[in-house]
């Protein structure tokens, strides 16, 4: 098992959201293996939150590859999204769900309330953060990509990709 690096990070969004999958998440006292994963990119992709430009809200995205981007949907519900590609180009993959031994997240919601993850871990550094953090162990597993849930614009890009 490694922890996953600055390189990994740094490529194609599409790419990384299909290698996350098999990846564990691991914040503070959790962890999980991903399951869901879904791209977004500001260039040609109206869901993606850096579409129309940099926002206090979306300034993660345009950082450095490897960061935690965490938003707040609907007054109820934070999102975990990671930043990729090469800094000032606006791309992050939201992960979408995550199993642990016990329990299986289905939902960026439900994982993020599950490991207490919220707007305070927004901006980490998943490469260098002691307790946040994603590692390979080794796993590929097979996955569909189908498009992507809960949006009304892009719908036609096949970037959720499911084991």
């Amino acid at each position: 098992m490694y922890r996953l690096d600055r390189s990994f990070f740094l490529r194609p969004t599409v790419q990384v959201a299909q290698d996350l999958l098999g990846k564990r998440l691991v914040f503070q006292e959790f962890s999980g293996l991903i399951t869901e994963t879904e791209a977004y990119h500001q260039n040609d992709d109206p869901a993606c939150h850096a579409y129309r430009g940099k926002t206090p809200r979306n300034a993660p995205m345009f950082g450095p590859p490897g960061y935690s981007y965490v938003y707040f949907i609907y007054g109820m519900y934070h999102c975990l999204n990671v930043v990729t590609e090469a800094e000032g180009i606006a791309a992050a993959v939201l992960i979408r769900g995550v199993t642990t031994p016990t329990k299986n997240l289905d939902g960026p919601g439900k994982l993020c309330a599950h490991f207490h993850i919220t707007k305070d871990h927004n901006a980490v550094d998943l490469v260098t953060s002691r307790d946040f953090y994603m590692s390979d162990e080794g796993l590929k597993p097979k996955f569909i990509a189908t498009p992507r849930i809960g949006i009304r614009q892009g719908t036609d890009k096949l970037w959720r990709f499911v084991t």
